[in-house]
């Protein structure tokens, strides 16, 4: 079960995007044992997350469903617009601008931006900031040409 302390990872995207790195970092999180919650912001990105996530790479396959589907406890990886954590994940992962909202009984939450958007930038800059603020442990990664390095 999740920590106590919810460690904050920020992930900036600068050599692939949101589709490329999600799945990955979802399988990671799987193989840990842990059951991941996605929000968005947008709920027009549900359907293309939950698409993408079956169909991102023929050899794998990546358990999930919006929130919205029956049984939503059950699922290891949950797509959602809402603060609430119906399958008691232990981590959870912010795209599209998405908010925290209170980050209690997860291990770790994992907040995805794009490099080349300054409006995403400027928004994880002052999340950090906030996060960091408020006492949670922070460390921040960057794409590099071997995989993720983190940088602080």
């Amino acid at each position: 079960m999740a920590a106590d302390t919810c460690e904050v990872w920020f992930y900036h995207l600068e050599r692939t995007g949101l589709d490329q790195a999600l799945p990955e970092l979802l399988e990671k999180t799987l193989a840990r044992g842990w059951k991941a919650l996605v929000r968005t912001a947008q709920p027009d990105r549900i359907e293309h997350l939950d698409g993408w996530l079956w169909s991102y790479r023929d050899e794998s396959f990546l358990p999930h469903a919006p929130a919205s589907e029956p049984q939503a406890e059950r699922q290891p990886v949950l797509l959602t617009t809402e603060f609430d954590n119906p399958n008691a994940a232990d981590a959870l992962f912010l795209v599209d601008g998405a908010e925290p909202g209170e980050l209690q009984g997860f291990a770790r939450c994992v907040v995805l931006f794009d490099g080349g958007d300054e409006g995403q930038l400027a928004a994880a800059r002052g999340l950090w900031s906030r996060i960091k603020g408020e006492g949670f442990p922070v460390s921040y990664w960057k794409q590099q040409g071997r995989g993720w390095e983190k940088q602080a």
